[in-house]
């Protein structure tokens, strides 16, 4: 089995391979390329797949499926993700697997000993983020979701385990989630603390055999809500006379 992974969702752009058996043992990253740098991912999305390509010699069509960080995350950089694996899958006839953006992001801990807790700065107090246990396989706890930095802490305070914290959202929220957090709790170091394809491929081996793909006509990236300009004119409208 051999997926291919595109990660778009936040500044980090990261393309990546998986190749193993169906069963997922002996599975290992072939190639990852990871850029978290001032450049959109309209420069560098493709140029990235372009030389992991060449490096491996990888013939596209030898993959077995395209897994995308689906969302949420930046409404541009979903769009690019979707769009590329969108035109991936067409062009070679390749099934999708979204992989819920938060979901990949906690799968770079997996095998953590506490609870994992990716953030993204979805800006006004308010986080992107889920919850999830690693001790005995994955699982989530509290599912992907929007929700104000200190309604998760409270939460997190509540569930009486070691939590560890990831994610762009970090250093935004890290004085105030030390200030407020009552459980021991830390933060991923620098190789782990932001998004990977490798570990979205990763995640989408297992998808992809449990049989949650989808065709590329079938995918678009899950928002999680409507963008800012939109929300606001709602807001403006309902507040009309």
């Amino acid at each position: 089995m051999r997926i291919l992974a595109l990660e778009s969702s936040g500044l980090v752009a990261s393309v990546a391979v998986v190749d193993g058996a169906l069963d997922g043992k002996d599975a290992q990253t072939i190639a990852e390329y990871t850029v978290n740098y001032k450049k959109t991912h309209s420069q560098t999305l493709l140029p990235m797949l372009d030389e992991v390509v060449k490096m491996t010699e990888l013939s596209l069509d030898s993959i077995d499926a395209i897994a995308v960080a689906a969302g949420p995350g930046s409404f541009t950089g979903l769009r690019i993700g979707s769009a590329t694996a969108k035109g991936l899958g067409l062009a070679l006839d390749k099934p999708l697997i979204p992989v819920p953006t938060l979901e990949g992001l906690a799968y770079n801990l997996c095998g953590t000993d506490g609870i994992v807790c990716p953030i993204m700065d979805a800006r006004r107090n308010q986080v992107y983020t889920g919850i999830y246990d690693n001790r005995e396989g994955f699982s989530a706890v509290r599912e992907q979701c929007a929700m104000d930095i200190d309604e998760l802490v409270d939460e997190l305070n509540k569930m009486e385990n070691r939590a560890v914290f990831l994610g762009d959202g970090v250093p935004v929220y890290r004085e105030r989630i030390a200030e407020r957090i009552t459980v021991p709790c830390e933060f991923a170091p620098a190789h782990v603390n932001r998004q990977r394809a490798a570990a979205v491929a990763a995640l989408g081996c297992i998808y992809y055999r449990e049989g949650r793909t989808e065709t590329a006509e079938e995918h678009a990236p899950d928002y999680l809500r409507k963008p800012q300009a939109e929300r606001e004119r709602a807001a403006r409208l309902q507040a009309a006379p």
